[in-house]
């Protein structure tokens, strides 16, 4: 049941973005596509990664004493949600997205961050089910029943009918999950917060933050800067095309990497220098073999979905596709080292390849505009960020792979 759900979230999400390109004009994608990866973003200063403390902390404690964890990490999200709010709100006061989807965008938000969090705490607890049904109401309920609405009701197909669509799901799944926990009988709750526990915490997270927000920082700006390079229709088309590219993530991670790195761990920590390298071997097999799957496929059926879809904008950009797809591909090659790296609790290397991929990103890009279109530079600073990290994680596996068995873990 657990991969039943999973599946059909990640196909209601495929098609959805199908539909919703053949539905709305290019201009209103490109919106679209800036506000998911806006809000994409925010999560991740709205929660600081301070998941990565606290779901150890609650597997190494009782559940009478597990309501004072969370406390602690609502009394954070308290605060962060103060700061943090305001400052992302400024991109609406200054037109960088329509002020008119502000309530849209603060709503969305903070639901898609708790939900989040709760998810992230029911996989902690052993509650993988129920964290599956809980993505699946927030990420594909939503999308299957705005298609059904559009399809049937043409006034329906605009974006304020997606974004409450959206909104309705968020609250629905926040509901669903805390009568979940609130069965489970949750003790600790009296407990005041402890705002030095916070603070050694934060001493942890902090680092693999900053890894984060520049490794998401390149798939945020990419869309703003082609923005501010061509057009917002554009961006329509870009993100039309990265959402079929990202399926490819999606399927990977779900169908290999999170099967394979436990075993990666469980290897290093028994010293079994072979296995890990046959694991690592086995893992690069299917890498390959779904990325060519993928490839192939994707690229016999573009040319139909584009037929589909009835816009003939999208069939003058899909060229832009297979710029995409190749980006892709780097990425999730280098996803095979940084399991490695992970697995071995080798962090240095994967927060320093993450954030220097930024300005690698940024300057590459900037070089490539001045000889190419912007869709063709965009596309090939992401595929040289990628590169650049994989070649940096793949580099510095190779030289530490008598390293010690692993004493601490980071957030993969």
């Amino acid at each position: 049941m657990n991969i039943v759900l999973r599946g059909t979230t990640i196909a209601s999400r495929f098609l959805f973005i199908f539909f919703l390109a053949r539905f709305i004009a290019p201009s209103s994608m490109g919106i679209y596509g800036l506000f998911t990866v806006t809000v994409g973003y925010a999560l991740y200063p709205m929660g600081l990664d301070f998941y990565t403390y606290t779901t150890r902390e609650i597997i190494k404690r009782d559940k009478k004493e597990w309501g004072a964890i969370l406390k602690n990490q609502v009394a954070l999200s308290g605060v962060l949600y103060a700061v943090c709010i305001p400052l992302f709100c400024l991109l609406f006061v200054f037109n960088v997205l329509p002020v008119g989807l502000l309530p849209w965008f603060v709503v969305i938000l903070i639901f898609e961050h708790i939900n989040q969090e709760l998810g992230r705490l029911l996989i902690a607890i052993s509650e993988q089910l129920m964290s599956s049904v809980l993505l699946f109401i927030r990420q594909g309920s939503w999308a299957l029943a705005i298609v059904a609405l559009m399809y049937y009701e043409e006034t329906a197909r605009t974006l304020n009918y997606v974004f409450a669509a959206w909104s309705l799901a968020g609250v629905m799944a926040v509901s669903f999950a805390i009568y979940r926990l609130r069965k489970m009988k949750i003790g600790g709750w009296q407990q005041s917060v402890n705002w030095g526990w916070i603070i050694k915490g934060l001493k942890i997270c902090i680092p693999f933050l900053l890894a984060t927000l520049a490794l998401r920082g390149i798939q945020t700006l990419d869309r703003y800067w082609l923005e501010a390079a061509i057009s917002i229709e554009v961006v329509g088309a870009y993100t039309l095309f990265m959402g079929m590219v990202g399926t490819l993530s999606v399927f990977l991670d779900a169908g290999v990497f999170s099967y394979s790195y436990p075993a990666l761990i469980k290897a290093h920590h028994n010293n079994q220098a072979g296995e890990f390298r046959r694991l690592l071997r086995k893992m690069l097999l299917l890498v390959i073999i779904f990325t060519a799957l993928f490839s192939v496929a994707t690229l016999i059926v573009l040319p139909y979905l584009l037929t589909w879809i009835g816009n003939d904008f999208y069939f003058k950009h899909q060229a832009l596709y297979g710029r995409l797809l190749f980006a892709m591909v780097i990425c999730e090659f280098s996803m095979i080292p940084h399991y490695a790296l992970y697995a071995q609790g080798r962090d240095r290397p994967i927060i320093a390849s993450h954030i220097l991929s930024l300005f690698v990103f940024i300057a590459t890009t900037s070089l490539f505009i001045r000889f190419q279109s912007p869709l063709t530079a965009i596309p090939m600073g992401l595929s040289t960020a990628f590169a650049f990290i994989l070649l940096w994680k793949s580099v510095c596996y190779l030289k530490g792979r008598t390293v010690q068995p692993v004493i601490a873990q980071a957030s993969a």
